[in-house]
């Protein structure tokens, strides 16, 4: 499944970038190149916390979750924001008792070749994990994307660091570019926990997204008095849409149930993994439009 390949190259990449990182980082004595490190191994977290996500997510509805698995993947971005706080904070506390001890940094060549490294490595993986996140309608992967798109930012400010740092031989900028690596870091994890809550809270759908199924309701309005009580929601990937749909009393059964699949199948088929659930009810006599051959006489939907 594409999804988990995609979670399984994040996986791959934060490994060697951990390990790079942490050589380098010991070596050099460097305190932005070890918060690069402990971002790295979060990343690697968030990754494994990823695939796991997407793999629960795909899991059919069963009689413990009718509605499905989706939530699994909000879950996981709220995770990866909380060990995104934890990662800044251990940077921010280390770079701060650099600050006062201004000890010298070693082979900066070695962890600005590293640097270089990350920053391509991250690129690439990020840009297939959103794409792929954004494919298969997944906000695991989107978060686990924004995540590393973010270490791409922080692996520049260190690469940038670190040359100038060679440039000027000024060893305190190494605990400065540290703490803005964590600054980042926090931004980001702001960023994923008001995206990956909106699930949890049963948020509705987009703008957008509630403006076409109102348009597939328009073009059935004809056949139907008008709707009320329309909501929305999203679980993971699995759109959920409920309404109220007011028919005419004359209308069978038969031709009100067609009526209920033909408007499930046009929304579905616009909105992708959707779940539609229609309750129907009899309009009021005052209310009933009188039949003009085969239809009723049109009357503004959504008014009720």
């Amino acid at each position: 499944m594409k999804k988990v390949r995609a979670a399984m190259l994040s996986i791959y990449s934060n490994t060697t970038l951990v390990g790079l990182k942490l050589v380098v980082g010991i070596m050099m004595m460097s305190v932005s190149v070890l918060s690069e490190a402990i971002h790295s191994m979060i990343d690697l977290i968030a990754a494994i916390i990823a695939n796991y996500s997407v793999r629960k997510a795909t899991i059919p509805a069963d009689a413990d979750h009718p509605y499905g698995h989706g939530k699994y993947e909000n879950y996981a971005g709220v995770v990866e924001a909380i060990l995104i706080l934890l990662a800044a904070g251990l940077i921010i506390y280390e770079a701060s008792l650099r600050l006062f001890n201004n000890a010298p940094v070693e082979f900066v060549w070695a962890g600005i070749v590293v640097m270089g490294i990350s920053v391509v490595a991250n690129t690439l993986v990020s840009r297939q994990l959103i794409r792929v996140g954004k494919e298969e309608d997944s906000i695991a992967l989107i978060a686990d994307g924004m995540h590393l798109r973010t270490d791409v930012y922080t692996s520049l400010g260190v690469f940038l660091g670190l040359i100038i740092i060679q440039v000027t031989n000024l060893p305190i900028l190494d605990p400065l570019v540290a703490i803005m690596v964590a600054v980042l870091i926090i931004r980001a994890a702001y960023e994923l926990t008001r995206e990956s809550s909106k699930g949890l809270v049963d948020e509705s759908l987009p703008p957008n997204e509630e403006k076409v199924v109102r348009e597939v309701l328009d073009q059935h309005s004809f056949q139907f008095v008008n709707f009320h009580a329309l909501r929305t929601r999203k679980s993971g990937a699995e759109r959920f849409i409920d309404l109220h749909l007011v028919v005419n009393r004359q209308m069978c059964i038969l031709d009100a149930h067609q009526l209920c699949e033909d408007l499930e199948k046009d929304i579905e088929a616009r909105l992708p993994h959707t779940n539609v659930l229609i309750h129907l009810e009899p309009c009021e006599d005052k209310d009933c439009p009188y039949i003009k051959g085969e239809k009723f006489v049109k009357i503004d939907a959504g008014k009720k």
